[in-house]
């Protein structure tokens, strides 16, 4: 049940709590896409007897990364075959992929889009000219048949603005509002007391009231989303909020499932995608709906000519492909700022009018024209303002118009996640079936151990931006994969006749939980100022440290997205120190302890990351980062994966190649 938004001004945290204890069945851990797939989907599967549990660190309606909206639902398989879904995935994230979890994907996304649309979203259809009609107008629904308005070959056009609204309340109605525990952050999960490699329950506490919260549960999910803020942000002072994916992701997903012992998986990359500079909007409609193409600042188009393509063919995977993969995209462009013949535009400009000429072209009148122009216009503008307000925003205060001028494009810092065109997360079984391969070894090794999407350890499951070495998932294969997991959770329960035990008792955990208010608490009236202390550290001088050591020892926007061995020790180094500082952080507010336990998340990640980027020596995705000592792609000796496991009981990381199977065949896909 959601708490009301806070009172004016922060809400002061208290040395001692309030400790709420629950037990449940399933608690569910997060509540974005994938977590409201599974709110929807698991009591199709699970009697009166299964007591589940939602817990959001937001709230439903405006949480995860479709929090302001989207423009375009980017996986709807529709027409085409699930096998070139596969492959489409595999190519652009250079020919390291897990293509059981994608194909298994492929097969189950779209009826979650037909649902959106049946719960209230707009998807653009055409008419039976093949005349575009927005969201808004009356047309066959996609199960009745009706065609959508496809900018690529796997991408819809929606009026996306309430998306995320709209998907939440199914989900809320489904598990129940009294299930629901918005404003609440998971910080911990806990291990068994009794058994081995076995979840038992999750500690958090929320953001609105003083009190802890101690679970006890047979299975969990955890889907909180990727990682940002792990690198400093192009954009400085009052802007430094402003990133592309949702800042409140920390990386809790993987820091949470690494610490009881989960297997990571292609931790080394991340995604760094190319956006409208400053204010961050999307390419992607700018790209696929008005064909625009990207130009240097000496008015070539780049990305076409003969020194690109003899460029790619360095790196490109499986050598020649239809599309080019999106790190490569990022690699040509880095290479012109390099150069010097930066800066690179949108060419919105020619894009728009080159529309217009081939209406002329084609015989429409200029009344129509005009009329035509202005519903290009109102397409264009609509792109940003149904998921990116800020670069509107930012477009009228620059005096942009985008009919009339390019506009600046960029990489932004790196990110992580599993959803996007990223692929790293957590090692997860595929389904039980018998094409799935089957590989000798430990869980760590295998592709399949029973339960599809749960980890390494028992009872604790993932999906979204969680699972590893799967993307292209985006919102509408985020929340698939929550309903695939539903049914998974329910079966989990159904096998298992143990009573889950954590090992600590609920005041040892909330005296845990509440470090950083009790240091507060301790030392605050050593000095004038409370942000000014020698006996601790405030998150927000915590978290720039971070972004700063990342930023020039981990490949971020200061190097061109380049490190090296060397550079990665250097940044492994300074992890260490800043990992015995956090236990320094202190919370005056709940909203400084939400940013220490963030801080924890955060730390975790991006040594799981660096670690990585340090085990494979090879730039395998250049563009998104590249190894000064090791600047080539090493197919014959790194067609792997690399999954690390940390073990809880000895406190070690273990980093390993892991085969990569090809299921479907490897010729390019055209």
């Amino acid at each position: 049940m959601a708490l009301p938004n806070k009172p004016r001004g922060e809400i002061a945290a208290v040395v001692d709590p309030e400790v709420v204890e629950h037990s449940c069945d399933v608690l569910i851990v997060g509540g974005g896409m994938a977590a409201c797939g599974t709110a929807f989907e698991i009591k199709k599967w699970a009697d009166d007897s299964l007591k589940i549990i939602l817990c959001d660190k937001a709230a439903m309606e405006r949480s995860g990364a479709v929090a302001q909206g989207l423009s375009a639902i980017n996986t709807y398989i529709g027409e085409n075959a699930i096998e070139d879904y596969v492959k489409m995935v595999r190519n652009d994230l250079m020919g390291v992929v897990r293509e059981d979890l994608i194909y298994d994907l492929g097969r189950h996304v779209d009826e979650s889009v037909k649902l959106f649309e049946e719960w209230g979203l707009p998807v653009w259809k055409k008419d039976a000219d093949g005349n575009t009609l927005d969201g808004a107008k009356p047309a066959p629904t996609l199960r009745e048949g009706g065609a959508p308005v496809r900018t690529g070959k796997w991408q819809i056009m929606i009026n996306g603005e309430s998306y995320k609204c709209i998907v939440a309340e199914p989900a809320k109605k489904a598990l129940g509002e009294e299930n629901c525990m918005e404003r609440t952050f998971i910080v911990k999960m806990l291990l068994d007391k009794n058994l081995d490699n076995t979840i038992a329950g999750a500690v958090g506490f929320s953001t609105r009231e003083n009190k802890v919260h101690v679970f006890t549960c047979k299975a969990a999910l955890v889907a909180c989303g990727g990682a940002v803020n792990i690198f400093r942000p192009r954009s400085t002072g009052e802007g430094k909020g402003r990133a592309w994916y949702p800042v409140w992701n920390a990386g809790s997903t993987y820091t949470m499932c690494a610490q009881v012992g989960a297997t990571l998986t292609m931790m080394e990359n991340r995604f760094t995608p190319a956006r409208f500079k400053d204010g961050y909007g999307p390419v992607g409609a700018w790209f696929l709906l008005f064909k625009a193409k990207v130009q240097n600042g000496l008015g070539e188009f780049y990305a076409g000519s003969d020194a690109a393509k003899e460029e790619l063919q360095k790196f490109m995977p499986y050598g020649a492909s239809a599309v080019t993969p999106t790190c490569l995209r990022n690699h040509l462009m880095v290479n012109e700022f390099k150069e010097g013949r930066g800066p690179i535009y949108m060419a919105t400009d020619v894009a728009l009018n080159a529309f217009l000429e081939e209406k002329r072209a084609a015989g429409m009148n200029e009344k129509d024209i005009k009329k035509y122009w202005k519903h290009l216009e109102s397409e264009a503008w609509e792109d940003f303002l149904d998921m990116s307000v800020g670069q509107a925003g930012l477009w009228a205060g620059a005096n942009i118009e985008p009919e009339k001028t390019g506009s600046e494009i960029m990489p932004t810092e790196p990110y992580m996640l599993g959803s996007h065109s990223g692929c790293c997360g957590i090692w997860t079984s595929g389904p039980d079936e018998d094409w799935v391969p089957t590989v000798d070894g430990t869980r760590a090794h295998q592709y399949k151990w029973g339960y599809n999407r749960m980890t390494t350890v028992d009872g604790l499951f993932t999906a979204g931006d969680g699972v590893g070495a799967s993307g292209h998932k985006f919102s509408s294969g985020s929340h698939a994969e929550g309903r695939i997991v539903a049914k998974q959770l329910v079966k989990y329960c159904r096998d298992k006749s143990h009573t889950p035990e954590i090992a600590q008792s609920a005041q040892e955990l909330a005296d845990e939980i509440y470090a950083p208010v009790k240091l507060y608490h301790e030392h605050v009236g050593a000095t004038t100022h409370a942000d000014v202390n020698p006996n601790y550290v405030k998150p927000s001088g915590l978290m720039m440290r971070l972004m700063k050591a990342t930023d020039e020892y981990g490949g971020g926007v200061a190097t061109y997205y380049m490190t090296s061995g060397k550079l990665l020790g250097i940044c492994m180094d300074l992890l260490e120190l800043m990992r015995e500082d956090s236990e320094k952080m202190a919370a005056g507010d709940l909203h400084e302890l939400l940013r220490c336990w963030e801080n924890y998340h955060r730390i975790w990640c991006v040594e799981a990351h660096i670690r990585h980027i340090q085990f494979r020596e090879e730039s395998r995705y250049p563009g998104f980062y590249y190894r000064s000592d090791f600047p080539k792609v090493d197919d014959e000796n790194w067609k792997c994966f690399v999954n690390s496991t940390y073990d809880p009981k000895a406190g070690e990381w273990k980093c390993e190649k892991v085969d990569c199977v090809n299921i479907i065949e490897t010729d390019p896909w055209l």
